[in-house]
């Protein structure tokens, strides 16, 4: 009777325990939580940055196959996957990393290993370490492990480039092209020209204080050239829709070149900090959004501008 007692205190206890650990799980991520906004007859956003998805993800369908530029975070790969056969029925032949952080590139271990993966040269040497970005806080028990090692390596980038790659011809005509170091030192810029659109994804990620990552070659005081080489691009091209690594809509060129002016204020700003002989826990506190910028966060993140003034502060000599 005993014996049957205590078995029966296990039982209840383990189910319990699995009941628990299943209420502290999040939830799966599903396709659901991904909006999908069209900008052409074969171009599409899927965002998901409510969910927590990471940064936004382009899905271009040509006569052979589908062209997805980045993956988002760990988890939503096959959300993707299934929001993707939602659109069309031909198979994901290729993946384009605009640069290396895990809520851009994580996605790729959950897609065929057998799809072409391709990113900056820089960019591809990044991701084989997956350092974490400098102006991002760390878990108390450090980085996350590296999401390709633990899955041997699958879809990490195969086929590089400099500092331009062009993929197809006609209106299934897809220009990868690299302007230099800013959010990090290999960021690829997307751009369809039949739709005249531009994927520029965390080099223009939304109406704030950009992220500069030190970790992974990014650069502070070159990051408005970087910008003005890629406005000067879309400004040749026609552009009419740039993607943004985490703005809900796509934005205008006339926004890119207000976006150029604040990040060349904020610098501006820092290297003032340093010369003055501030700290840079002083100017992550002080730093505020100019009036003259409407719409932009009104309070930074006062980490991210503490890290971006490190930077900027050993940039400026």
């Amino acid at each position: 009777m005993r014996r049957q007692f205590v078995l029966g205190g296990l039982l209840v206890f383990g189910v319990l325990s699995l009941s628990v650990a299943a209420m502290q799980q999040p939830p799966r991520p599903s396709a659901d939580a991904i909006k999908v906004e069209k900008l052409a007859d074969n171009l599409y956003v899927l965002n998901a940055l409510a969910a927590g998805a990471g940064g936004n993800t382009s899905v271009f369908i040509t006569g052979t196959g589908v062209i997805v530029v980045d993956t988002k975070n760990p988890g939503w790969g096959q959300p993707l996957l299934d929001k993707i056969k939602t659109l069309t029925d031909k198979p994901v032949t290729m993946i384009v990393n605009t640069h290396t952080h895990g809520d851009h590139v994580s996605g790729n271990v959950e897609f065929p290993a057998t799809i072409d993966v391709v990113a900056h040269e820089n960019t591809k040497t990044n991701m084989a370490s997956m350092r974490p970005a400098s102006f991002v806080a760390q878990p108390p028990g450090g980085p996350a492990p590296n999401i390709f090692t633990a899955n041997q390596g699958r879809n990490l980038p195969k086929k590089t480039f400099k500092d331009q790659l062009t993929i197809g011809t006609g209106a299934d005509r897809v220009e990868l092209h690299y302007f230099g170091p800013a959010h990090t030192n290999g960021d690829a810029m997307v751009f369809f020209p039949a739709a005249r659109v531009l994927h520029m994804a965390d080099v223009f990620p939304n109406k704030g204080v950009p992220g500069i990552d030190m970790n992974n070659g990014g650069s502070g005081v070159g990051y408005a050239a970087t910008l003005t080489k890629a406005a000067d691009f879309a400004d040749k091209n026609n552009v009419e829709k740039i993607v943004n690594g985490h703005f809900e809509s796509t934005t205008t060129r006339a926004e890119l070149r207000e976006y150029i002016e604040y990040v060349k204020e904020f610098v501006q700003t820092v290297q003032a900090g340093k010369k003055a002989g501030k700290t840079t826990d002083q100017v992550g506190s002080e730093w505020k959004t100019p009036a003259r910028f409407k719409g932009y966060e009104p309070m930074p993140v006062a980490l991210r501008v503490k890290a971006d003034a490190e930077l900027i502060y050993k940039e400026t000599k």
